[in-house]
């Protein structure tokens, strides 16, 4: 595997099982277009969580500063 692919997995998030697996498949293009899929929305996944994590805490926010005002 070329340094730079394997360097533009590790900053996408990739462990070194999925390197590994990327790296078996390396020459079926197709699988290794379902494996960056995959990753790419289990990290969009992610990032919907952490969006609903930030929403609780600005609700949380407005709550307390509603209660100081009354």
């Amino acid at each position: 595997m070329e340094e730079n692919i394997r360097q533009n997995l590790i900053d996408a998030g990739c462990d070194e099982e999925f390197i590994k697996r990327f790296d078996c498949c390396i020459c079926d293009k197709k699988q290794c277009e379902k494996m960056l899929a995959k990753h790419r929305k289990e990290l969009l996944q992610e990032v919907h969580e952490k969006e609903d994590n930030i929403s609780c805490l600005d609700y949380l926010v407005y709550k307390m500063k509603q209660e100081n005002l009354e």
